[in-house]
């Protein structure tokens, strides 16, 4: 789908690889609304972007429906979804304190797999009202996993549980749209330089990615944001993720 004279919304873009990711589709053309937390950078960069900011928690479920609506609203439709919203803990299934806390694996499962199924069903609903274009295309919904989803390491039990419920999510969700021509595909990211990783010494980071085939570094939110147009451009990319990791597999720890 041609990326120029369409809308966008970006959730988690006020920085990382989402916002490098808005910032792409600004520059190809796009109208973009950010979905972030209300203590993030979400309205200076939606205002940069020339584009609008409505804070949500991803885990507000009902929170998030009247900030996703809101936006649609204020674009005018949705031709493209980017979700980056997530994050994990560090804790074993069984710790020196006992079994995992069930409530802190629902916490995970929430932020990363609910809060993933529940803004790409809200999106889809929006980008089944637009016109097909000339591929007879509605829209193009892009999730993000984890290399942790196929490689979890130890203390990533609920991190990988609900990135490996991203992955599993592509194919038949993209097979429930199909028919009305919205695709659906997974980045699935190993270590990149965003947030606090960012923050990494140098040393740690090559530590960090000493596994990787090449390059062996972390990755760039503009790495991210290339797959992404590429994605959203190409109509056979459906119901499948790509691996964005230079070939580096997490070892046990």
């Amino acid at each position: 789908m041609e990326i120029a004279g369409k809308a966008a919304i970006v959730v988690g873009g006020a920085s990382g690889m989402a916002k490098a990711t808005a910032e792409m589709l600004v520059r190809e053309g796009a109208q973009v609304s950010i979905l972030d937390l209300p203590t993030s950078k979400g309205a200076e960069v939606a205002k940069d972007l020339g584009g609008n900011f409505h804070a949500c928690d991803v885990t507000d479920f009902e929170g998030t429906e009247a900030a996703l609506s809101a936006a649609c609203d204020e674009l005018g439709a949705l031709h493209f979804l980017c979700n980056t919203a997530g994050g994990g803990i560090a804790m074993r299934t069984l710790t020196k304190k006992g079994p995992h806390p069930l409530d802190e694996f629902r916490r995970i499962m929430d932020l990363n797999l609910v809060s993933t199924f529940n803004i790409a069903r809200l999106a889809a609903a929006r980008m089944s009202q637009n016109e097909p274009d000339e591929n007879g295309e509605r829209g193009v919904i892009l999730n993000t996993a984890s290399i942790a989803a196929f490689e979890g390491q130890i203390g990533q039990i609920a991190y990988t549980a609900a990135k490996g419920g991203i992955v599993a999510m592509s194919l038949t969700m993209a097979r429930d749209l199909g028919s009305l021509g919205i695709r659906v595909m997974a980045i699935v990211p190993s270590l990149f330089a965003t947030g606090l990783t960012k923050l990494i010494p140098d040393d740690l980071a090559a530590s960090l990615t000493r596994d990787a085939a090449f390059p062996k570094r972390m990755g760039k939110p503009e790495e991210y944001a290339r797959l992404a147009q590429a994605i959203f451009e190409t109509p056979m990319l459906n119901g499948s993720t790509i691996r964005l990791d230079g070939g580096q597999r997490f070892s046990p720890k």
